[in-house]
């Protein structure tokens, strides 16, 4: 009996290896008729893992293979690999703007029906590359901790330099965190040079400093041990879905920061990466961001028409400041520098002159003339806008000299407002 069981059991094996094989072989015959598309990203998984699967579902012929690169690892893979890539897809509007000067893309050839060139002035294609989000600045507060503290939520930046917040709020450095120069010139640009410097010295004497870590403005204020700050809305957003007791507010005067799309010279599948590209920017694609894990702003207006409750536009309102790109971005390294010297390197005396400031001020009212000649020499800068933007190569020598100006003029406004 078991002898029989046994060659019985014998028989039976060829059959099931041979059912492996064939299992084996139509795998290996399905991979063989999808063609691979690579795509070049920044994004994280709970991202792209939406876009990855809902794109492979409507395009079954394609399976995407994805790289993760953060901007400076893509130029130098972009530079020094041989490796073709088919699509680069990232918010790194930096290394977009370079790689179109070192003529890296393909002519996307799609059609563009229904996407707006531009917002507010922040471009939204320009050469072979296009925008399928966009990120917006805001104000990050904790609704309840303020409750507690008897303050209302800041809805715009100047509420942000109110003294009862003073210690309260976080401030990213532009040279440190890499979405905060696009917003510091979005209020140098909004408020005008003079005023814009003026309110983020403000801020600044109510703030810490955010240095590295985007993510610790929104987990500082949802603890509670800060009670607002400056940040993008993406940041924000994962904090909240994930149970964070935070609300975010786009100010009035706000921007934005696209993040962009292209396809690569020397792609190795163009109709794959055509393929990619259009279902990113379709009605599709464009909904995906409404995603509770993603929350991105789509650059498809019409998409807006089906959004989540209160959920943000930034295509509805048609504000008198349209921010210039293009000429933030030539005076970034200079605004970063000045941020260092006006603020950054100086805080604990800009911090203690505005302090003696206002207390000058509530002792003998804000028309006293200590007040007002110390509060002129807060707000005296080391350069004017024409003279910080005919600057061509930045020399830290110069940053030191403007850092040096600043502590002596914050000193010496310390002293006029409080000679006793």
């Amino acid at each position: 009996m078991a002898s029989a069981l046994t060659i019985k059991a014998a028989l039976r094996w060829p059959v099931r290896i041979l059912i492996i094989w064939l299992m084996l072989v139509s795998q290996v015959s399905l991979s063989a008729d999808m063609a691979k598309v690579v795509v070049m990203t920044s994004y994280p998984q709970e991202v792209v893992s939406q876009f990855e699967a809902a794109f492979e579902k409507q395009y079954p012929q394609y399976k995407l293979e994805v790289l993760w690169r953060q901007s400076r690892d893509a130029m130098a893979y972009f530079k020094e690999s041989g490796q073709p890539v088919d699509v680069y897809w990232t918010p790194a509007q930096r290394n977009f703007a370079q790689l179109e000067k070192m003529q890296a893309f393909q002519p996307l050839n799609l059609d563009l029906d229904g996407l707006p060139a531009e917002v507010n002035g922040f471009a939204l294609r320009e050469g072979n590359h296009i925008a399928t989000e966009i990120a917006g600045y805001g104000i990050v507060s904790n609704p309840q901790a303020l409750t507690n503290a008897g303050l209302t939520i800041p809805r715009n930046w100047t509420d942000l330099s109110h003294p009862a917040l003073k210690g309260k709020i976080a401030l990213p450095v532009p040279s440190k965190v890499g979405y905060a120069p696009l917003l510091i010139d979005i209020l140098l640009q909004g408020y005008g040079w003079q005023a814009g410097w003026n309110l983020l010295q403000a801020i600044a004497a109510n703030a810490e400093l955010v240095t590295s870590g985007a993510t610790f403005v929104s987990d500082d204020v949802a603890s509670g041990r800060l009670l607002a700050g400056l940040t993008i809305d993406f940041l924000t957003a994962s904090a909240i879905a994930n149970g964070a007791p935070l609300q975010f507010v786009y100010p009035e005067l706000t921007g934005y920061s696209p993040a962009h799309l292209a396809i690569m010279k020397n792609t190795g599948n163009l109709e794959g990466a055509r393929a990619f590209s259009k279902f990113v920017l379709s009605e599709q694609g464009q909904r995906l961001l409404f995603h509770p894990d993603i929350r991105k702003l789509p650059v498809r207006p019409s998409v807006y028409a089906n959004k989540p409750a209160a959920y943000f536009n930034p295509f509805e309102d048609n504000p008198s400041f349209v921010y210039d790109t293009r000429r933030g971005f030539a005076r970034q390294d200079i605004t970063n520098a000045l941020f260092d010297a006006i603020i950054t390197l100086n805080l604990a005396s800009l911090q203690k002159a505005v302090s003696a400031i206002q207390d000058a001020s509530n002792q003998s009212g804000p028309d006293a003339s200590e007040v007002v000649k110390a509060t002129q020499l807060l707000h005296s800068l080391p350069i004017d806008e024409a003279g910080a933007e005919a600057i061509r190569t930045l020399n830290p020598a110069e940053v030191t000299r403007w850092q040096r100006i600043m502590h002596d003029r914050y000193e010496e406004a310390a002293k006029i407002a409080s000679p006793h």
